[in-house]
């Protein structure tokens, strides 16, 4: 697979902006089945092998979850101060699940629980997100280093238009990214 035109600008941006331990963090907003909208924040893993795939994680017990499984298209919002851009992705969202028909899927699933710090492993064996909270829920044993628990997800954000804007100079600069039907990269200068 080629990688998409805005990953260089975007790997240029993580880079410059890598001593801030926050610009891993962006905003991934979707839908809930009412057609609300819902936004929070989440930690990037890095891309899927040679994909054009962000990569996340999250619990299958979670709102989140239960929302991408209704309406699977997402956009993330991500700022970067140092270098003052934004990035916006739109796309779909992916859930590989314990059960996933996907080998390889299955496999990329494990590595991002092993490569998870001890710390955020343990939040996966709390007591179930958004629910009354159970202070008996959260002193669970350490999970297993290797194979993840049932209801951990990795999460793929695969885009399909990317909006680059970049906040400095005067005009500002910005550029629209879509990948089309027949699986191409377009990419064309916009006003700010």
């Amino acid at each position: 697979m080629t990688l998409a035109p805005w990953r260089s600008p975007l790997a240029r941006a993580l880079h410059r902006n890598r001593s801030l331990p926050y610009a891993r963090y962006l905003q991934l907003a979707t839908v809930h089945a009412d057609g609300r909208p819902a936004n929070r924040t989440v930690v990037f893993r890095g891309f899927l092998d040679e994909t054009n795939q962000l990569k996340f994680v999250t619990d299958a017990r979670s709102d989140k979850a239960e929302q991408i499984e209704h309406n699977a298209w997402s956009e993330a919002c991500w700022y970067f101060p140092n270098t003052r851009e934004q990035f916006r992705l739109s796309g779909k969202l992916t859930l590989v699940r314990m059960n996933c028909a996907d080998e390889s899927a299955v496999k990329a699933r494990q590595r991002s629980w092993q490569e998870l710090s001890d710390a955020a492993r343990l939040q996966f064996a709390w007591a179930h997100p958004g629910k009354p909270r159970d202070e008996n829920g959260f002193n669970p044993l350490q999970p297993d280093s290797v194979i993840p628990l049932p209801h951990f997800c990795l999460l793929l954000l695969n885009p399909t238009r990317v909006d680059h804007l970049e906040l400095r100079g005067n005009p500002q600069n910005r550029r629209l990214y879509w990948f089309d039907a027949a699986n191409d990269w377009f990419v064309q200068d916009i006003n700010p």
